[in-house]
């Protein structure tokens, strides 16, 4: 058994005070937007307990897919370490950045600056992406597919390089028995994912990329709400998991805070997929909201 918690999108608040030549840029419609509904949304409160019921559940692992920023200043880096610290030590804890972390021109190489340790490949480096983090039998493998972009536009994008980097990383995976490869990415991967101007603008080249190697687990964030897709692999179909906001206060539902808890475990079949949603719930505490519907995904094991 092995158990993962899944985070995205805390936001981390409050805003710092930006000065005003840090304004004159895609910040500017960031900042009022912040001040206009977004820090209403966002409860800091409520991330801290939704961190201390990560805690108590004590997974193996914990991932943050991205956008711990909000407008991309040099003091949320900090802020983004100390949130990131919270969650535990970089050896337990993985990182891939979203659009707000490459909010403006900078903010991403900034970002990692300060938070590299959380990106550290099993080669050594940090900040590069692909990366791959190896745990047994488990494979994860951290990609970037946060880029600046104008303003009113939150797209993103994997690029060549990485593409051709990961298919070969989970080609190689793939090939060894009893490996289950989790791809970690902030933008939903697949056509379709989210509306354009929000979209995965390679998501078709994902979609083939993946098709010809395979994953077991795909999990992303961005849309701030938890969702579950498939897109069709070489060994069957795989599952992309989405997580709502770990800091949303509002919303419906799905929307509300909450995180994913998997459990990856074996069986005589191969791999055995399981994911409790917790967060939120009704009456305005956290814990368990039930298991994610369709979460039972056996994948057979690699022959060597």
């Amino acid at each position: 058994m092995f158990r993962i918690a899944h985070l995205t999108d805390p936001h981390v608040g409050p805003l710092p005070r930006p000065r005003l030549k840090q304004l004159l840029s895609k910040r500017l419609t960031g900042w009022y937007n912040w001040h206009r509904s977004r820090h209403d949304l966002h409860d800091m409160e409520l991330l801290a307990e939704l961190v201390a019921d990560i805690h108590a559940q004590k997974p193996d692992h914990i991932t943050c897919t991205g956008d711990t920023c909000n407008i991309g200043l040099p003091d949320e880096w900090k802020t983004s370490r100390v949130f990131l610290e919270s969650l535990g030590d970089p050896s337990r804890v993985t990182f891939v950045p979203g659009n707000h972390d490459a909010y403006v021109r900078g903010s991403l190489e900034g970002l990692l600056r300060e938070i590299s340790p959380w990106t550290r490949g099993d080669d050594g480096r940090e900040g590069a992406f692909p990366y791959l983090r190896r745990y047994g039998s488990i494979a994860m493998v951290g990609l970037s597919s946060a880029i600046p972009t104008l303003p009113f536009v939150a797209s993103g994008r994997v690029g060549s390089r990485q593409m051709k980097a990961v298919e070969q990383i989970l080609g190689e995976l793939g090939r060894e028995p009893g490996c289950f490869r989790i791809v970690l990415i902030h933008h939903p991967p697949h056509i379709g994912g989210a509306e354009a101007g929000r979209n995965l603008t390679d998501a078709s080249r994902f979609e083939k990329m993946l098709c010809r190697v395979g994953a077991e687990l795909v999990l992303h964030g961005h849309n701030h709400v938890g969702s579950l897709a498939h897109l069709d692999g070489p060994r069957g179909p795989i599952p992309v998991i989405g997580a709502p906001s770990a800091s949303a206060r509002g919303g419906t539902l799905t929307h509300k805070a909450g995180y994913h808890l998997f459990t990856i475990g074996r069986d005589e079949t191969g791999f055995l997929l399981m994911a409790e949603l917790r967060g939120l719930k009704p009456d305005g505490t956290v814990g368990g909201m039930g298991m994610l519907s369709l979460a039972r995904i056996r994948q057979p094991e690699a022959k060597s």
